[in-house]
Formats: C-alpha cells, structure tokens, sequence
C-alpha cells in the first residue's frame, strides 16, 4: 500500500516512453513494393553488405549506429564490426522467415506493422520535445513550487491503518493504557509495507503523504499521538511523529534535468489529449 506521492526528486523516464511506453527495438517492416526489390541494389543507399545478393541499405547501419551512440557505447572496431555480424544475421534470418512465408501471417504482419508505428510515434515524440523546448526559466519556477510545497521539515512516523473507525479508537484507548505500537501495528495494520517494521514510513516531507496524513502529521508535536482516528482513503489511521528535523532540499542544478523531463511529460501528455480531442474515433 503506498501513501506517500512523488517529490521533485522522482526518477523520470523519456517523454516518449512516459507517454505510449514505446520501447521497441528499430524494426524495418518491408512494404509489398520493398519486397519485389528485396533482390535487387539499393542504388546509393547501400552499406555495402549483402546477404544472398540482396543489398542491406545503409540507413539499417545508421540507425544502429544512432542507438549506439544513445546508449554511450564507444565507437570501437569490435562494435563495429558487432553491429554488421548483427545486420547480417537480421538479413538471413528475414530472408529465412519469408521463405517459410510467416511474412504472409496475420499475426506477424500485425506485429510487423505495430513495430513500425511505435518508431514512427518516437520520432514525433522527438520532434516535438525539440521544437518545443522548456526554458530554464519555467524550470525554475516549477522547481521553486515543488520546494514551497515540500516544506522545510521532514518527518519520522509510526502508524496503523485499520478499516473502521471504532477499531482505530480502540487502538488509541490501548496505546493509552501503555500497550506497544510497534506491537499494535504488527497485528492490526493492513499496511503491509511497514507493518511488519512496527508502523515506520521512515523520514519524509509531510507532502509525500496524502493530505489529510500530512496535515495530521504536521499538527503533532514529537513523539505525539493522533487522539483521534485520521481517515483517509485508504482507511483509518493511527499516527506518532517520532521525530522532526529540517528538510534538506536538493539544489535545482542538481535536479534540473529531472524537472525538464517531467516538464517535457507533461508537455506530450497535453499533446495527446489534444489530439485526441480533435480525433474522429468510432466503435469498440
């Protein structure tokens, strides 16, 4: 069960892969026209490899070469010549699957052209981001909202979360008459992630927690108790602050990039919704 939300210190993924979860390796579909030239030269486009007398274009190399570099591998004579043991084995092995006819498969061409699309929505997630671009200015002022909103203290918290609001004013009234937490929380919470560690979230910005725990929270006083049941959706907690202390907030050069990405995220996250309020979509 998680209670707490992402801070400006979240780990982001690309736009692109936020936006679809388009990951997929560059695959080259082959269009029926292609196929008929499968035999033939590509005339200045080729990489000076062939398989059988087929030519292997050189924009399968460059495109390789392209992944490479994004990856940060060096330019090495074995990446090299890794990159065309790989280019050969993609030609064979097509080669070998269209003779058994599987580019004929439903299922197959499908996939094939699936593959395809997902290159084609990265390199418009690409584009985009590119010609859009997040100036440190809007960086800064989204980076100094995050910090406003984190507050200057973090804090150390117990607590156990029950399902009705009698069993948590039962859990007060033994905690009152000297009973455990870490016990109480052991046997009673429903929150798997820290029960079995007596109810402790660990240190944490009241903001990480949804807001009727953070409020609560922040109303205690070290080492203080809810007197009453906090509900939240997940149910009804019990909460101690076991300590406080000042927050250390990460400068904005050291989380710049993270808050560009998740600028960016959210940029292409608008671009779809957009589009897909202009779109014409029908049936199931």
């Amino acid at each position: 069960m998680q209670f707490k939300m992402n801070t400006i210190t979240a780990s982001i993924t690309t736009a692109a892969a936020l936006a679809f979860a388009v990951s997929a390796p560059i695959t080259f579909a082959e269009t029926k026209a292609e196929k008929a030239k499968a035999t033939k030269a590509t005339p200045g486009a080729a990489s000076g490899l062939s398989v059988n007398g087929v030519q292997i274009p050189k924009a399968y190399q460059d495109a390789m070469n392209r992944e490479r570099e994004a990856s940060g591998q060096p330019t090495t004579p074995e990446v090299a010549n890794a990159i065309r043991d790989e280019l050969i084995n993609r030609e064979i092995l097509s080669q070998a699957a269209r003779k058994k006819g599987l580019d004929r498969d439903t299922n197959v061409a499908a996939q094939m052209d699936m593959a395809r699309q997902a290159v084609l929505i990265r390199a418009y997630f690409d584009d985009f981001v590119k010609s859009n671009p997040v100036t440190d200015a809007q960086l800064k002022a989204n980076y100094d909202a995050a910090t406003v909103q984190m507050g200057n203290k973090e804090y150390k918290a117990r607590h156990i979360l029950v399902e009705t609001e009698d069993e948590a004013k039962t859990i007060i009234a033994n905690l009152g008459r000297g009973e455990s937490f870490e016990k109480l929380a052991k046997e009673k919470s429903k929150d798997t992630g820290s029960k079995e560690n007596g109810g402790d979230l660990d240190w944490s910005p009241a903001s990480r927690y949804v807001p009727e725990f953070g409020n609560a929270l922040k109303a205690l006083n070290k080492g203080g108790l809810t007197p009453t049941p906090v509900k939240t959706a997940f149910g009804f907690h019990v909460i101690r602050l076991d300590d406080v202390r000042d927050l250390k907030v990460p400068t904005f050069e050291e989380v710049k990039e993270n808050i560009r990405q998740r600028a960016q995220q959210e940029q292409v996250s608008a671009l779809v919704k957009s589009l897909r309020e202009k779109a014409t979509i029908s049936g199931q």
